[in-house]
């Protein structure tokens, strides 16, 4: 992701890792364990930039009001395509 194009405010899509029994329908790359009693997926979270840092990375703000803070250089970080940012604009939080 370019540090030029990330600001505040900025809505951004974030794919995090989970494992469980039984994957949400929002669930994306089910595949299941070893043993066969789990699943690990990805799940995209809909989060806005809280703040950017000079060493590289940012503060996220979940719906929740969490933070978390990732770098710029992550994966499984990107801007928001702006049928998402219309769609799901609900589950973008709003900074105060």
């Amino acid at each position: 992701m370019s540090v030029r194009n990330l600001k505040a405010g900025s809505k951004v899509v974030f794919s995090k890792d989970k494992m469980g029994v039984s994957p949400t329908s929002r669930a994306k790359e089910v595949v299941p364990l070893t043993k066969g009693d789990a699943y690990s997926y990805l799940v995209e979270k809909y989060w806005t930039v809280k703040e950017v840092h000079a060493d590289g990375t940012a503060t996220l703000i979940t719906p929740r009001g969490k933070e978390h803070t990732v770098a710029f250089d992550d994966p499984r970080l990107r801007h928001a395509y702006i049928w998402e940012r219309w769609l799901y604009r609900n589950r973008f939080p709003k900074l105060p």
